[in-house]
């Protein structure tokens, strides 16, 4: 196994082509009566719990944010079939992958927790007594008696 066979996300996240499977499957829409003898849809699978090439931080993140994607097994199942063959389609699910593993080896920034300023409580405290003062003023006058 080469650095060719890598698919590099970052530099230090490199997936090797030998963790991933590929099936393929007749793809549905255009493309006329080839449709039906060509198998251009591609579903790759790459099992996240087993491979060593991702940080915890980031398999953690990886699976959280792709639930939807990942099977019983720990595969996380990517698929394609935007073109009409299988080479593009293959280059096109490795392309969503590396966005995928991308966007989880992002570290999401921590929330500083702020208070309003002075002039915003003000402004708030001001609109509050102005809609009072709107409804009030749409009540029918009450009859004092005393």
């Amino acid at each position: 196994m080469s650095a060719d066979d890598d698919i590099v996300v970052t530099e230090a996240i490199r997936i090797p082509r030998s963790e991933l499977t590929f099936q393929f499957s007749r793809s549905g829409g255009p493309g006329g009566q080839n449709v039906n003898k060509v198998s251009s849809r591609v579903q790759m699978r790459w099992n996240v719990e087993t491979t060593e090439t991702l940080p915890e931080d980031v398999r953690r993140r990886l699976k959280s944010l792709n639930r939807r994607r990942i099977n019983s097994n720990g595969e996380l199942i990517v698929t394609s079939q935007r073109y009409r063959d299988q080479p593009r389609n293959i280059e096109d699910c490795l392309e969503k992958l590396r966005e995928l593993v991308d966007a989880a080896a992002v570290t999401p920034r921590r929330r500083r927790p702020t208070r309003p300023s002075a002039g915003s409580r003000r402004r708030r405290l001001q609109e509050k007594r102005e809609r009072s003062d709107r409804k009030q003023r749409r009540r029918p006058p009450r009859l004092d008696t005393d």
